[in-house]
């Protein structure tokens, strides 16, 4: 019996210190991630993933992002199929992710005005991964944060082949938009 109670008692205790500890912490799994590869005067590349993951620790201002490859939504269907089959191998890299952290990040100070941070961590995509440095605007949401930013990326820099056939069709670097209404 007194086993049970010492076993109860702890258990109790963990999900009160995992919740305080949850508090902590703001989650998105609809974040919204699109990238745009287009040309002038070519078919427009460009993609939408709606089911991005994202944690940000308003304590210590560690941002972490999780994005299903197959989860990009192209307009033309055989474009999405391309993308995923041979260029970005979905089903031998089915993320990417990026772990970082917000600089001078103090939740205290966000309001309704978006303010610009910087954001630095490392970028893995396709299996490589690269460090990244950009601005990313954050303000104040009920019951959380809106975090706002774009930044460009180089295929190649990712161990992504462009075939020459399709290259001048493809932007030298793509550019990529995202938009986390993270919660408590």
């Amino acid at each position: 019996m007194k086993k049970s109670f010492i076993h109860l008692l702890t258990l109790l205790l963990l999900i009160v210190a995992n919740t305080n500890g949850f508090a902590q912490k703001l989650i998105t799994k609809t974040g919204n991630v699109k990238f745009q590869a287009s040309m002038p005067s070519y078919e427009e590349v460009a993609a939408e993933n709606k089911s991005a993951s994202a944690v940000l620790d308003q304590a210590t201002g560690d941002f972490a992002s999780l994005v299903l490859i197959k989860g990009f939504r192209f307009k033309v269907a055989l474009m999405e199929e391309h993308f995923n089959e041979n260029y970005m191998e979905s089903e031998k890299y089915s993320k990417a992710v990026f772990k970082g952290r917000i600089e001078d990040f103090d939740i205290a100070k966000i309001t309704d005005t978006p303010k610009n941070f910087t954001l630095k961590g490392d970028l893995t995509i396709h299996g490589k991964t690269n460090p990244v440095v950009v601005t990313i605007k954050i303000s104040k949401a009920p019951n959380g944060v809106n975090a706002v930013g774009a930044f460009e990326a180089k295929p190649e820099d990712f161990g992504i082949e462009i075939p020459k056939l399709v290259r001048k069709k493809i932007a030298d670097k793509i550019k990529v938009n995202y938009i986390f209404l993270l919660l408590k």
